[in-house]
This record gives C-alpha cells, structure tokens and sequence, in this order.
C-alpha cells in the first residue's frame, strides 16, 4: 500500500501474525476509495534467468546487452516463435501454445500480446478463429463498423479490456470514468455493477443511433467476456519479458539455456532441459575439475558445461576452493597435482568420491573404478592413497616452511599409483553418476536396448503419468488430446526396473512397488497380489 502520508492516519492497521509488517483492516476492494494505491510486487525467476544470461553472454562474448532495447523485430526470434521451440522461455512454453503458434506463424510483438491474453480458460477457444482470420482463412466481421477501429488490430475479437473501454465510449459515450469503472467491474467479476451499467450502455447506444438488438447482443457477449477479461498493459508486459527470454534463447543460446538449468531446483527439470539443449545442437558436458564452477557455464566452443555444486555431497565451499586455486595458479596437470594442491579441509574423502562418480577426474585418464579398487593385501584404494598424499605432501610442505633453514622435501613425498583395475560396467557406471549428478550424463542403461524399445513398444513411460494426472486434478488442457489418442488401447512399455520393495499390506496381503524408468520419465508402478 503507497499513501502520501502515514498509513495509519488513512486507514485501519494491525501487525501481521506471520511478520512485523503492517496489514490494513480493510477489504482490498475499498483500500484505494480511502485514498491508498495498492499494489502487488511479485518475485519472478524469469528475471534472474535473464540477468545470468546476460551475464554469461558478456563473460563469452564481451557483449553488452541492454535487454530493454533490444528490437522487437528480430527475425531469428519470430522465427523460433513460430518453430513453437518455446522451452524455457517465458509464458510461451506449453505444448498447446506450441501448437498454437506453429499454427499461428506470429511475425509482430502484437501477436504475442494476443496470445498471452487468449491462452486462458475461456478465451482459448478463440484462438483458433483469431488463427484463421490472421492469415485470411475467414473473414473479419464487426457487429458495427465503429468497432473495427478498436478491433482491427485482434481481427474483429474482442481480447482486451482496454478494447471494452473504448468501444463503450464510442458506441455508448462513455465518460472514461465511466469507461474505467467499467473495466474494473470485468476484471473483478462485479456483476451487480455490470447491471447497473447495462441500461446506461443501451441508452447510449440508443442516441448514437446504434440498433438496440445489436447493442444488446454487443453487451451480452461482454458479459461473457467479463468472464475472462484480461488487462492489454498486463498482457504487454508479460509477453515483452517473453519475447527477452525468446530473444536470448535464438541468439545466445548456450548462455540462455545454461541460465534456465542454473534456476531449477528439480532434477526433473535440469534432466528436460538438458534434453533441449541436445534438441538444440548445443552439447552438455558432464562436471570436469579444470572446467566447471560452482554453477552450469558455457565454454569458448559453445559447450555447456555442468556445474560442481549441483553433485552430491561437493558442496560450495569445496567447489570454491577448487576454482580459486584453480583461477589462482593455472589448471590442474593430473590428479596428483589436484592433490598437492587442493585443501585438505575443504576437499574431503566424500568430496574426492562424488567427484569421481560424476566424472570431473576422467580428463586425467584414469578409469573411475581405479579410484575405489583396493588391491589384494593392500590398505587403501586409489582415494584413500589420494588423501594420504595430500596430508603428508601438505605436512611436509609446513614443517619445512617453519625450519630454520627453510626449502622444501618435495621429493621425499612420491605421488602414490592409483591401482590398476577393469573398468566399471556400464550399467555401474552409470548407478554411480545418477547417484552423484541426479541424472545420467555419459549415457544410458538402456541405450544397448534401443532396438527393442522402438521396435516392440507402441508406449513411453510418460503416458503411465499422463493417465496418472487425468485421474487427478492436475491434468492440463493439452493433456486432453493426447489421452484421446491412448484411450482403449493396449500400451506396451519397456524400461528400466529399479527401486524394488515389498511388503504385507495391514489385512496381510502382499503388495510390492518399483520404478520403471525410461529416457524420458520415471514412474512408480504398485502390486498387489
């Protein structure tokens, strides 16, 4: 609330329960009759993806972007509109608006104004009119002339509010306090006002000379309309911050979508976009000790590179240690190197472990299993002898630095061999590096079963979850369609079984549960005998 003086000599207050902040007696609908403004400030997460893309592209491309004045003409962004490759992107990422804009083909930023405001409950059934009458498959009618200077630009349709404002100043003479408080009453739903307002339109309309039966059928499809009404300066707003996202996603890239992954908080969400990224062309390199920072990047070929912070168990301050060192005195020549160098007290066992199962030491050619095979007699296993060096090397370091002659003993300490051993199989391979990243990266375990899958599944794991969310209230309009398509037939699905239990039900059955997994979803399948 904004009062040009202390809010209490304006209106009721009382301290919040939740916080010291101030919250008024009031109802919301008379706080501005008072004489206060109210307004909302919502967090956005857009804005720090697009903050840390143009961060990203200045550190790669010493490029400023001023992403206010960016052009809204850009062609290589209409023309990833109307691919409808909208992931990632603000607003515009649902596979129905993907449809829709296929379709659509938008080639001006009005475009996207309209179908921000359209893509709702309601008005979503125009769309494909607004479509048609965009590209001249049917023709754009009016119920009266004078609305087509309002409704020219939306091809006869009524989207906005604002179009509701003018057309009853136009139509009915409207005072625009008039036409304003009209407006308030659509977009809050006030029906008892929308009556009251109705014998005032229809005498307006009246004296303009306008046919009352065409005035009534107007007023009656604004009714309808005050049943989704949506405000063109929201709808502005929203679709400039997507035509950013859109912008930075067509022309940078690997920078964007290295922001979009840094802002999941789902490993969900990290694995799909990632798939974008290879949809893209754009690769994604597993977390590498000479490469990665805290958080995904791009390298100079254009590569996004996966962060160090987002394996388990690393943790920041071991990362922060790595990089600075790293920024310090140059990259790491080989993982007895790393281990001279590192911070014992930062970079622990548990460090150097979900380091090796998600892959940062492969540049220096070893095998992973190397790290963790302990041979026949011996004490300790490639980690335990990497730690051991790090202390004795560290050790010596100080003990020579405090005697009285100082020089150091490098060569007293010789760099312990890791042992040598067969790799990993692919399928332990990859348990390890889900278990560290929280996704498979190298590969996949079922990628020696592609053959089988493409040729005797009609089915992916993903339609177990669409039936899931029908049977809830989570399923989205687009969700509609593509059940149509499965409905009353047998689905065939291979995948990977893992995550097995079982177990006796409280009447003493027996029930048992796993996950089936394949590339694009996991989803749990219960049994019961």
């Amino acid at each position: 609330m904004i009062a040009p003086y202390d809010l209490t000599d304006i209106i009721p207050v009382a301290t919040s329960k939740e916080s010291d902040l101030l919250v008024t007696q009031f109802d919301g609908r008379v706080i501005e009759d008072a004489g206060v403004i109210k307004m909302d400030f919502l967090g956005l997460k857009t804005l720090t993806i697009i903050k840390d893309a143009l961060r990203l592209i200045k550190q790669n491309h010493n490029v400023d972007i001023d992403i206010d004045y960016i052009s809204l003409e850009d062609q290589k962004t209409f023309e990833l509109y109307q691919r409808g490759d909208t992931n990632g992107t603000f607003q515009f990422e649902s596979d129905g608006m993907q449809m829709y804009l296929r379709d659509l083909k938008p080639d001006k930023f009005e475009d996207l104004i309209a179908m921000n405001a359209l893509y709702r409950p309601g008005p979503i059934e125009y769309i494909p009119k607004f479509i048609s009458r965009k590209h001249g498959r049917e023709a754009v009618s009016y119920d009266l002339m004078d609305m087509q200077e309002h409704l020219e630009e939306t091809y006869g349709i009524t989207v906005y509010q604002e179009q509701v404002m003018l057309l009853s100043q136009k139509l009915a003479g409207f005072s625009k306090g008039d036409a304003d408080m009209l407006r308030k009453a659509m977009g809050k739903k006030q029906i008892e006002v929308l009556n009251k307002m109705k014998a005032q339109f229809m005498e307006g309309c009246n004296t303009n000379g306008h046919d009352p039966k065409i005035a009534e059928k107007v007023w009656t499809d604004w009714e309808a309309f005050a049943q989704y009404a949506f405000n063109k300066s929201h709808s502005t707003c929203y679709a400039f911050v997507a035509y950013q996202t859109a912008y930075l996603k067509a022309n940078y890239p690997a920078e964007y979508m290295a922001a979009v992954l840094n802002n999941q908080n789902n490993i969900e969400k990290i694995s799909f976009f990632m798939e974008e990224c290879k949809k893209m062309g754009i690769p994604v390199l597993g977390p590498d000790i000479n490469e990665s920072e805290l958080s995904f990047t791009v390298n100079k070929k254009g590569e996004v590179r996966f962060g160090m912070s987002g394996m388990k168990g690393v943790g920041e301050k071991a990362v922060e240690s790595i990089v600075e060192e790293r920024e310090a005195n140059g990259l790491y020549t080989s993982v007895y190197d790393f281990a001279r160098r590192t911070n014992s007290r930062a970079v622990s066992k548990k460090v150097y472990e979900n380091l090796v199962y998600g892959g940062a030491f492969d540049c220096f050619g070893f095998n992973r299993a190397q790290f963790f095979f302990k041979p026949d007699g011996g004490f300790y296993n490639g980690i335990e002898r990497l730690v051991k060096y790090t202390n004795d090397f560290q050790n010596n370091l100080n003990s020579s630095q405090a005697s009285l002659f100082g020089g150091t003993n490098d060569a007293e300490i010789t760099e312990p061999q890791l042992p040598e051993c067969e790799e990993w199989g692919l399928i332990e391979k990859l348990k390890y590096e889900k278990e560290s990243i929280g996704i498979y990266l190298t590969g996949h375990p079922l990628d020696n079963y592609k053959f089988e899958l493409e040729n005797f599944c009609s089915h992916q794991v993903k339609h177990l979850s669409l039936i899931n969310r029908m049977k809830s209230t989570e399923a989205l309009p687009e969700d509609q369609e593509e059940f149509k398509k499965i409905s009353n037939r047998d689905l065939v699905i291979g995948g990977l079984v893992s995550a097995c239990r079982h177990g006796t039900t409280k009447t003493g059955k027996p029930f048992g549960s796993f996950m089936l997994e394949d590339y694009g979803e996991t989803f749990e399948i219960a049994l019961f005998g």
